[in-house]
Parts: C-alpha cells; sequence; structure tokens
C-alpha cells in the first residue's frame, strides 16, 4: 500500500515496514519457496507502485497475477489482516489499470519489435552464433541498409541471407569475405527461433516503450502484465525479448541521477527460469542493465525461491530484500539458507539464519534501504493484504481490461514493404525475365529447327527430284536401248532377208547357169 511517500509493506510486531519512494531504484529481491506469500508480495509491491503514480510491468509466469485488474473479495480473513495492519481508513478492495501483453496474441495485445531493432549483435547472441557467423551477421545487416532494405520480419532476414549467398562474390570486394557455411549456420540457427514464435514476435508495429510508462487518468500507474506462461517454455524467444527490452531501456532512456520516484518498475516473476540454462549474453545483458539503469530511473525486481537462483554479480545490485520462508531438507538447501541469512543485516532480536526456515505463509523477513540509503536491520514482517484479487481474473475481467487500455493500435499486423518484398519482386523481375529470354530462345531454336527441318524437306525434295530424273534417264536409256536392239534386229533381220534373198538368187543365176551350159 502507498501510505506517506513509501511503500508499506507490513507490520514487525507493531511497527510499520516501508520502502522509500525515492530509493526504489535501487532494485530488490523478493524469495521464498513455493506457497510461501511471493507473488502476494509482489502484487502488494505493483499495486503501490501504481498508486504512488509509477507504472510497473510484470512477467507473469503462472498465470496468476492477473487478479490486480480486478477488486478482492471482502472476507472474514481479509478484514482482520485490514485491522491488524490499521488501514481500516485507507484500505478499498479495488482493481488497477492493467494492460495486458501477449507475445503469443492469445491473452494480450501483440508484443512486436523489428528484426533491425534487435540488431545483429544481439541478435546474434540470442542464436549464439559463432565468431565468424556473427561477423557474417554483422554484413547482412550493412548490406540491408546501404541497399535501403528494411529488415522487419523473420522472412525478411531469410530473404537477406539467400540474397547475399547468391552474391556474395561480388559482395566480398566490399563487405568481406561471404562463406556458405556461414549463411548456412545462421539459416539453421533461425529455426528454433521461428518453431518458437519468433515470426510473430518479428514484425510491425513495433512496441513503443512509451506504451508502458503511462498513467490513468487518475494518476495512477498502468500495470503491464506480460502473459509468460507459454513464452517461458519456449527459451530463445523469451531471451530475444528479454535482451530486446533491457537494451532498449538502457540505449534510449536518458540519464536522471536520483528522483523522487522512479520512472518504471520491472518485476521478473520466476526469476530461476530467467538465469537457468540462459545465454551468457542474456546473464551478461541482465549485469549491466541492472548495475546502470538504476540512473535512468528504472528499478529491476527479481522473484524467485532462492536467492542462490540470481547470480552473484546480479545480486549485489539487489538492494531491498523481502525474504519468505526456505526448506532445507538437503545440504545444499541448507547452504542456501546460511548465504540468504549473511546477506541481511543482523537483528539482535531474533537468529535469521533459523527464522527463514520458520517462516509461515504471508510473513517475510525484510530489509530495505532508508530514504538515505542506508540499509535497514532485517525485520520479521508480516507482508499487508493486498487490495486487488488474489486469484487470476476471469475472462471478463481480462476483456475489460483490454478494450479500455488504449492499446488497440497494436492488435492488427502490419505487413509493410521491406526486404523480402522488395527481394521477392527483384526475383519475379528477374525470372520474368529468364523466362522471356527462355521464351525467346526456345522460339530462336524453334525456327532453327524449322529451318533445317525445311532444309532437309528441300533437300528430300531435291533428292527425289534427282532420283526421279536419274530414273527417267534410266528409263528412257532403257527404251532407247530397247528401240537400238529392236532397230538391230531389224536391220539384221533385213540383212538376213537380203541374204537369204542374195543366196536365193545367187543360187538360181548358179543353176541357170549351170542349165544352160547344158
Amino acid at each position: 500500500m502507498f501510505l506517506d511517500n513509501s511503500i508499506y509493506l507490513g507490520l514487525a510486531e507493531e511497527e510499520r515496514v516501508f520502502l522509500p519512494l525515492n530509493m526504489a531504484n535501487r532494485h530488490g529481491l523478493v524469495a521464498g519457496a513455493s506457497g510461501t506469500g511471493k507473488t502476494i508480495t509482489m502484487k502488494v509491491m505493483a499495486e503501490s507502485f501504481s498508486d504512488a503514480g509509477v507504472p510497473v510491468f510484470l512477467c507473469d509466469a503462472k498465470g496468476d497475477v492477473s487478479g490486480l485488474c480486478a477488486p478482492g473479495k471482502q472476507n472474514e480473513g481479509m478484514e482482520k489482516r485490514i485491522d491488524k495492519f490499521g488501514i481500516r481508513d485507507s484500505f478499498a478492495y479495488k482493481g488497477y489499470p492493467v494492460t495486458f501483453w501477449d507475445i503469443y496474441q492469445e491473452k494480450g495485445h501483440p508484443v512486436r519489435i523489428t528484426v533491425s531493432d534487435m540488431g545483429p549483435d544481439l541478435l546474434a547472441r540470442i542464436l549464439d552464433l559463432t565468431p565468424a557467423q556473427e561477423g557474417v551477421m554483422n554484413i547482412i545487416f550493412r548490406i540491408a541498409d546501404d541497399k535501403g532494405l528494411k529488415l522487419i520480419d523473420l522472412k525478411d532476414l531469410r530473404a537477406m541471407v539467400s540474397y547475399v549467398d547468391e552474391h556474395k562474390k561480388e559482395f566480398a570486394v566490399d563487405y568481406g569475405n561471404i562463406t556458405t557455411q556461414s549463411l548456412g549456420g545462421i539459416s539453421r540457427a533461425l529455426l528454433p527461433l521461428e518453431d518458437q514464435g519468433g515470426e510473430q514476435f518479428f514484425g510491425e508495429p513495433a512496441l513503443d516503450m512509451a506504451d508502458w510508462m503511462r498513467c490513468d487518468e487518475n494518476g495512477k500507474g498502468m500495470v503491464n502484465i506480460l502473459d509468460c506462461v507459454k513464452l517461458m517454455q519456449n527459451p530463445k524467444l523469451y531471451s530475444s525479448f528479454l535482451l530486446w527490452m533491457l537494451s532498449e531501456l538502457f540505449e534510449t532512456l536518458p540519464e536522471e541521477g536520483d528522483m523522487e520516484k522512479p520512472k518504471l518498475v520491472f518485476f521478473f516473476d520466476e526469476a530461476h527460469m530467467l538465469f537457468a540454462d540462459a545465454p551468457k549474453a542474456l546473464v551478461q545483458k541482465v549485469e549491466q542493465v541492472v548495475k546502470l539503469i538504476r540512473s535512468k530511473g528504472v528499478g529491476i525486481y527479481f522473484v524467485t525461491q532462492s536467492p542462490g537462483d540470481i547470480p552473484d554479480s546480479v545480486l549485489a545490485q539487489l538492494s531491498h530484500r523481502v525474504q519468505h520462508a526456505l526448506r532445507a531438507y538437503t545440504p545444499a538447501e541448507r547452504k542456501a539458507v546460511r548465504v540468504a541469512a549473511q546477506s541481511f543485516r543482523e537483528n539482535p532480536a531474533f537468529k535469521t539464519e533459523e527464522l527463514i526456515c520458520e517462516l509461515g505463509v504471508g510473513k517475510a523477513l525484510v530489509s530495505c534501504l532508508n530514504e538515505e540509503g542506508v540499509p535497514q536491520m532485517v525485520q520479521h514482517t508480516s507482508i499487508i493484504c493486498p487490495q486487488s484479487l488474489m486469484a487470476a481474473a476471469d475472462e471478463a475481467a481480462r476483456s475489460a481490461a483490454l478494450m479500455k487500455d488504449g492499446m488497440e493500435k497494436y492488435d492488427e499486423t502490419v505487413d509493410n514493404e521491406s526486404a523480402y518484398e522488395v527481394l521477392t519482386g527483384k526475383e519475379e523481375e528477374e525470372a520474368k525475365a529468364a523466362e522471356e529470354e527462355k521464351a525467346a530462345k526456345e522460339e530462336e531454336k524453334a525456327a532453327e529447327k524449322a529451318a533445317k527441318e525445311e532444309e532437309k524437306r528441300l533437300a528430300k525434295e531435291e533428292k527425289e527430284r534427282e532420283k526421279a530424273e536419274l530414273k527417267r534417264q534410266k528409263e528412257l536409256e532403257r527404251e532407247e536401248e530397247k528401240r537400238r536392239k529392236a532397230a538391230e534386229k531389224r536391220k539384221e533381220k533385213i540383212q538376213k532377208e537380203l541374204m537369204d534373198v542374195g543366196v536365193k538368187a545367187l543360187k538360181r543365176g548358179l543353176l541357170n547357169t549351170l542349165l544352160k551350159k547344158r
């Protein structure tokens, strides 16, 4: 609850425990075993920041934070707690201004960014590219910039990879060596990101971070809830989102120094999922942002089961601690309890290490900075009750919040002309030109074939004519020979006849002569 310019966290016996608003950008940790009240503490803090006019961002890992949009329900237990904390005059069951977001576009407004917004360096880290592949990724982005090709979604990036592969010899002179192996490695690395929903995450309209830093008409900070139930099952996409978000905040927000209240507060629920098997690049970026973003007016709070879930380099930057009960059944768990206890400024009234294991639900060990930035002594604290619904909101309440948050501009995907359309258009033109060239060649080939066939036909006809002429000549020659032979036969016949006549005449003459002599 926001009270006296501070966040009223709860009671340590009769003493109220506060987190000063001007120290809220020093970051914090809410830890504890499952079922000890971490989520309720996170909701109480989110409500308080909203009442103070500070926008809030929540990663909802289990789906139970959505109740912030609906008023809490009155019951006997709640009434007793209201009186216990002395807030009867200021407490009211109420919902808070909530904007629901969902990368998968199922339970909230879409969260989209462009590939260009992500940039080659972050994308290379997310995809876990080798140094050679990272170099080629930078070349791809540079070529896209030089040729005015927008990289908006993953199909643009894939189109650029194909384009660079086709023209790598031409680009090698100006941009350096580009190997097919590196391009293939980038294409393979994109597959898991696409499978996990990257095609929905990369696109337009891209998210404007200013829309997370709004207040409603009553001056209450907007509570932005990102549904992460499905997202956390897809670590590539989750890492992509967090890397971009933290980098975007760090790079765009101006330096502010000390402020009366933060510009924005982040809560990462189930933070152990954030760091478990996280890419090294993500851990380094979180560490860098946590160290430096305080001066930009942003507070980051990690909600997890054990302080040991957070890397030491990050844990060292978390000044506000709310430690719910831890269970210590194994040597490793006992060590975690001991480490958690040692992180507090000791209170002589109790042994912190022992008390951590004995805390009841809704109880916590709390240590915050005071208004001068000095760590306070750890307090055994009963956490105050939330004013909103403790359970998940129903669909009607969620839908009502979505209808009045003013973020409908993100609901429809816009597919502007980008690298894919331009390169596909070029491919179509080249394909059309190639088709026309092919058609021309086929036509030329067909004409050549027709000419050859005509030549063959004419040659065949000529050959047939020659053959016919030769046949005619032979027939004429045969006829001539036949006539000649017939003439010779007639001549021989005439000669024979003449000879017969002469012989006969000779015989008659001889006979007559003989007869005369007698």
